[in-house]
């Protein structure tokens, strides 16, 4: 059984179309299936909802879907480091649900799980609560948050079998197995991709059945969305890449 496919647009031919809600993994620029969204600008899809932690950079990542138009709401929990997002948002051109981001993370893994809805005590008397339920338990306030699923998730791993079992490197775990879980098709980019069995079944992050299809990338680019200098002049990074 294999789940690869030759490419990425190949991989995302027939399951996407305007109007869909897809989840994107990565934080940041780390982790982020590059291969895939840059298949996704070209597939020419738009009116897109989309949920990711946040909405990469300018030209960069999602940046790039949304310098092109083709996003119509985000629902993410950071949504700095992009003016093309800033401009679009203060300008009444982009819906944005802002979530706080465990908030976000356990709204992608319920979906997954097939949970409906919970409750959470964060954002309680903030703007967050807008418009949400809120019950007292214990004698504090909570709001009702519910799940969210994808039409199409579309997420990155480090390693992965044609069968779809995957691991992840470091910090590159973050959002990627939330998103894998909440949509109801999921594409992962793999940057080795190996045969069955030869992943140890102790060392799967993600199993395969929440994995449709795979494609491979070899060679991912791995930008550090900001570099700084140390008092020594040495340069640092000071964004994660996996």
């Amino acid at each position: 059984m294999t789940k690869s496919w030759a490419s990425a647009g190949a991989a995302l031919a027939g399951i996407v179309a305007d109007g869909q809600t897809i989840a994107v993994g990565g934080f940041g620029l780390c982790g982020i299936p590059e291969l895939l969204i840059d298949a996704l600008h070209a597939a020419g899809v738009g009116r897109l909802t989309v949920i990711s932690n946040n909405a990469g950079v300018d030209d960069v990542g999602l940046g790039k879907l949304l310098a092109a138009r083709r996003i119509r709401k985000m629902i993410a929990s950071y949504v700095g480091e992009n003016r093309e997002f800033e401009r679009q948002y203060l300008a009444g051109e982009l819906e944005l649900e802002l979530t706080p981001q465990g908030t976000l993370a356990e709204k992608l893994r319920a979906g997954g799980a097939g949970i409906p809805a919970f409750f959470t005590r964060t954002g309680v008397g903030t703007v967050v609560a807008r418009g949400k339920e809120l019950r007292w338990f214990d004698g504090e306030g909570y709001l009702l948050e519910r799940a969210l699923v994808a039409d199409v998730a579309l997420i990155r791993a480090w390693k992965g079998d044609r069968a779809g079992n995957l691991v992840f490197r470091r910090t590159a775990r973050n959002f990627n197995p939330l998103c894998a879980m909440a949509g109801r098709i999921t594409v992962a980019e793999v940057e080795h991709l190996v045969d069955n069995g030869e992943i140890d079944p102790d060392s799967v992050h993600l199993p395969g059945v929440f994995v449709h299809r795979l494609v491979h990338n070899p060679d991912p680019l791995k930008r550090v969305e900001k570099r700084t200098l140390s008092d020594s002049g040495k340069e640092c990074a000071h964004a994660l890449v996996a």
